[in-house]
């Protein structure tokens, strides 16, 4: 595998700014990780042992230093779960593009596991069977988009969507994979046509639960909630907990000002009820927590940017899971 790996020079910078972070993740979770440790609720159904990371995290780093680098981190870190946004990197670094194949060896030499990927909707739509023999080939259980459903906020377009998702899910199935669609705050907003219905009820309660699964985002549906009052995310989860093999862990800092009432910021350095959202869920299926940071990318300073934030928000939910 050393024709997929970067060059040692390159390694060894990664490490030697990335490293660092470890002093820094303990000091900057220090109230909020603690505090989440002493109070996290017994029987968690989501394994501290399992936690993943979302590459649109770090989509500048596996874009600049390509999967060899990144995956090798992520393994460092103690990450073990991985949600893929694209199987691409800078062709400069192998002169060529990666191969899925490569991508899937990669992972077994770091001990990772390819636990879903997020795919365009028109993918679903035009080239399902190449994303599920993608999604064969990477060994993960779960195949996805961050679409929302419809274009269309409207009931009509709702129910279209969701027998769409349907035919989806049913060849996903007959694969041995599960298809999910990943939240966002719009979802939650009421139907255009119907203003007293919300959209994401629609979506669930049309959807076939033996071949559609969601995947919760955590901070977008309490912006949702936010935006559009009415709905606890937790119960959403423990009314149907089957539906939702997979969370993402973004944390949000309240903000007036923000009109979704909340900024994206690293984990355990916001105030989303978490404790109190693990305790509601109860404990009847087991969900895997994928951190996932949007403004990542931006994080200074740049070494080591969006995976120091990665390293500190591993230690942070460590510290909530623990």
């Amino acid at each position: 595998m050393s024709h997929l790996r970067k060059s040692f020079d390159r390694r060894d910078f990664l490490r030697a700014t990335v490293g660092t972070t470890v002093a820094l993740a303990a000091a900057s979770v220090t109230g909020a990780a603690a505090t989440s440790a002493a109070a996290a609720p017994s029987g968690l159904s989501i394994p501290k042992d399992r936690i993943g990371i979302q590459l649109y995290s770090i989509r500048d780093k596996v874009s600049s230093l390509g999967f060899a680098v990144v995956l090798a981190e992520l393994a460092r870190i103690g990450y073990r779960e991985i949600e893929f946004a694209g199987y691409t990197q800078s062709t400069s670094i192998l002169g060529r593009q990666i191969t899925v194949q490569e991508i899937r060896r990669l992972l077994d030499d770091h001990g990772l596991r390819a636990v879903g990927s997020h795919v365009g909707i028109g993918n679903l739509r035009t080239g399902l069977q190449a994303e599920l023999d993608a999604a064969e080939i990477l060994g993960m259980p779960h195949l996805g988009t961050a679409n929302a459903p419809s274009n269309s906020n409207t009931v009509a377009g709702y129910l279209a969507a969701a027998e769409e998702f349907n035919t989806w899910g049913a060849a996903a199935t007959a694969r041995g994979l599960k298809l999910y669609q990943h939240n966002h705050a719009g979802e939650f907003a009421f139907a255009t046509d119907q203003p007293s219905v919300r959209l994401y009820d629609v979506f669930l309660k049309n959807t076939d639960p033996r071949h559609v699964y969601l995947e919760l985002d955590i901070y977008w549906a309490y912006v949702g909630q936010y935006r559009w009052p009415g709905f606890d995310p937790a119960a959403y989860v423990r009314n149907q907990p089957y539906r939702y093999p997979l969370f993402h862990m973004k944390d949000g800092d309240a903000n007036a000002s923000n009109a979704n009432g909340f900024d994206i910021v690293e984990f355990g350095a916001g105030d989303l009820p978490y404790e109190k959202f693990i305790r509601d869920i109860g404990p009847r299926a087991a969900h895997i927590g994928i951190w996932e940071q949007d403004t990542a990318p931006n994080t200074l300073p740049n070494p080591p940017g969006s995976l120091g934030a990665a390293e500190r928000s591993f230690v942070a939910l460590k510290g909530l899971l623990g």
